[in-house]
Order: C-alpha cells, then structure tokens, then sequence
C-alpha cells in the first residue's frame, strides 16, 4: 500500500498502519472460523474438553465468537474519508477548526480529546503529531510512523 497523505488520520496515526485498515485480521478471523466449520470443530471441541488436558476447549464457543466478532474489524475507509470510529471529537474538533490534524493546533499535547487513544497506542500518536508538527506531511510520511509507544508513565512504572 502507498504511503499517502489521505491514510494521515487528524490524531497522528497513519491508517496504513492499522490492523482493521489492512483488513488481515478480520480476513484471518473469517478464513479461520470457515475452515472449523468445514470441519465441524465444534463437535471435536466438545470431545476434547472432556479429558482434562484439553479443559480449555470448554471455551471454544467463546472462541468462535471472538473470532466473528473480529471478522467485523475492517475499516474500508481512511480517517479522513470517514473511516474510524464515529465518535471521533478529534476529527470533529479539526473540521470545525479547519485543520488537517491536530498537529496543526498549538493545544494538542494537553489536549484530553486525545486521551482515549492512550490505552490502545501509548502516547504513538502524539509522538506522531510531533513530528507532523516539526517535518511536515512529507518529513512524516518519509520517516517512522509509530502505532504503539509505551507512555513515559509507563516506563516508570
């Protein structure tokens, strides 16, 4: 997939990058819950949780369904097309200031609309916005785009 432009979400972090973007989850999930169907896994699960050093396989509907909940991890669209949760107040907070980014908004490293992503990323996306801030598009788009960081918190922990 090219590097471009339109895959910069506002928060910092680049679509290109994200598993339900790429779609491979979701398509292994879906590949993998086909295959144990065609095999009737269910059946062979339930045997095999029966002797106790396959107790885990009580849990296979749990699986299963895990494995179909994660088949609907796709995001066809970028960010900026619309992609993305549809809660995002970062995307909201940059149209109606007329920004591409957060980058662009002197509060972004304070900024608590930005705190939900810190569970799933790290601090990523701020690491990211600050280097959209200081290289430009292009200086990011050349150069490391993080996913997960852990946080400085983190660290000392």
């Amino acid at each position: 997939m090219a590097e471009n432009t339109d895959l910069i979400a506002y928060c910092g972090l680049y679509c290109g990058d994200c598993s339900f973007h790429q779609g491979k989850i979701a398509d292994l999930s879906r590949d993998l819950r086909k295959e144990l169907r065609s095999h009737r896994f269910d059946k062979t699960a339930e045997a095999l949780s029966e002797v106790s050093f396959f107790a885990a396989f009580k849990n296979y509907p749990q699986c299963y369904e895990v494995l179909g909940a994660m088949v609907k991890l796709r995001c066809k669209k970028a960010c900026k097309a619309g992609g993305g949760p549809p809660f995002c107040k970062m995307r909201k907070c940059c149209q109606k200031k007329g920004i591409d980014g957060c980058w662009e908004c002197a509060e972004f490293e304070k900024c608590d609309k930005l705190d939900f992503l810190k569970a799933g990323h790290g601090d990523a996306h701020i690491k990211n916005l600050k280097t959209l801030k200081k290289a430009g598009v292009d200086g990011f788009l050349e150069g490391k785009k993080h996913w997960y960081s852990a946080s400085s918190e983190r660290d000392n922990a």
